[in-house]
């Protein structure tokens, strides 16, 4: 596969980082797990990874060359003490910063105006977005319009920004959006609720910090469905139609770490090896995706989110089963490089939401059977559709959701 090529923007940053890609810069008391995969050597995105890893923030900023951050959470982020720490460290490496702590869940057009608003009154030149998928899509967005113009809906797709944007680092505090390793933000239209996916490789970051430390404070239900949610890019991105050499490679690194630790990640959130295994398992989902898109569970699960409220980790798991059920009852081999049969793999995902306690039956979520027909046409709309191994339509989405009723 002939890998995307940088823009002349970030042409500094690969070549700095020919080499590196594939090093934690912490020393050994910071390495929880085993030694980054090669595969990230396909990634933009540099990776800093161990436990105390935030504490590096700063030092990672000003090394890409960052003069006056603007820091993109959330309120729950800075309950949990991790901004404190973050912006301890920014000042200790003698940079200015600016919080921006507007973020809220599924994060609209309005929340990017607001830290937009932000990053303009500061005159910022670089971007940290540290929280959960929220977080980190937010960041983005404020990116785009920030250093673009305009409105997300002038980026909604793939290569939009004309312009350079800004460099960003992004920093997940839980293992399971993958967003700190794709050039996309996700982005909602508070009208009409539609999910708007801006993808542009100016938009991808420059470092991705992963500290497992930072996932510790958690609560179950959220590391729960986010868990679920990089299992989902798992598996879809095994299966998907656009998937690659290059997009499996980090697939299967990612199945592996996810499918050892996610029963001792979801029962003890003080298992650090566990946890590690968890993020780093998810920021390599999330690479895959960059590589090769997702499919159908994740146009069930949008109009689920947008419409109902469900938690997208709950809504995509729900249907992932029965999604893989679906996709392989003419071809048993869309999912092989998991090395399961597709009746094992469903089966093995059934026994995922039974340990996290997730629901997994659509009318156990306030879902009414007269809502089946609207959601899968809403379904049909969404990009990853097109991305399915097995074609689908409408009709077809109906009879997923039907199993998953």
């Amino acid at each position: 596969m002939t890998l995307p090529q940088p823009d002349k923007q970030t042409d500094r940053y690969i070549s700095d980082r020919q080499g590196i890609h594939a090093r934690s810069d912490l020393d050994q008391r910071a390495n929880t797990s085993d030694s980054l995969p090669d595969v990230l050597k396909h990634s933009r995105t540099r990776v800093v990874y161990g436990a105390g890893a935030l504490d590096q923030l700063g030092k990672q900023a000003r090394r890409e060359g960052a003069s006056h951050i603007l820091l993109v959470t959330d309120p729950g982020i800075e309950e949990a003490g991790h901004v404190n720490r973050a912006l301890t460290s920014v000042r200790e490496a003698k940079l200015t910063v600016t919080l921006f702590d507007g973020v809220r869940e599924n994060p609209t057009t309005e929340h990017v105006a607001k830290g937009v608003e932000a990053a303009k009154k500061a005159n910022i030149d670089f971007i940290v977005g540290l929280g959960g998928g929220s977080s980190m899509d937010c960041a983005k967005g404020i990116n785009f319009i920030f250093t673009n113009g305009g409105e997300m809906k002038d980026y909604w797709g793939v290569g939009k920004a004309a312009k350079p944007m800004l460099p960003m680092i992004a920093v997940p505090t839980t293992a399971g959006t993958g967003s700190e390793a794709q050039s996309f933000a996700l982005i909602a239209d508070p009208d009409t609720h539609q999910k708007m996916a801006c993808g542009d490789i100016k938009a991808a970051c420059r470092v991705a910090i992963l500290d497992p430390d930072l996932t510790r404070t958690q609560p179950p239900a959220v590391a729960a469905a986010t868990s679920i949610d990089a299992v989902a890019h798992v598996v879809e991105t095994a299966g998907t139609t656009k998937r690659s050499d290059v997009s499996l490679t980090f697939t299967r690194e990612a199945w592996q770490r996810i499918d050892r630790s996610f029963e001792r990640a979801n029962l003890d959130l003080n298992d650090d090896p566990a946890r590690a295994d968890m993020l780093l398992g998810a920021h390599l989902a999330g690479a895959a995706i960059e590589h090769s898109m997702l499919g159908a569970a994740h146009s069930c699960a949008n109009p689920l989110t947008s419409r109902f409220g469900i938690v997208h980790g709950q809504a995509v798991g729900l249907v992932l089963p029965h999604v893989v059920r679906f996709n392989c009852e003419h071809d048993q081999t869309h999912y092989k490089e998991l090395g399961m049969t597709s009746d094992e793999l469903a089966t093995r995902l059934d026994s995922m939401l039974i340990v996290a306690k997730l629901p997994r039956r659509l009318r156990d979520i306030g879902i009414s059977e007269r809502d089946l027909p609207s959601l899968a046409d809403e379904a049909a709309k969404q990009w990853t559709a097109q991305f399915n191994p097995r074609a689908v339509a409408a009709t077809d989405l109906l009879e997923v959701l039907r199993r998953a009723y």
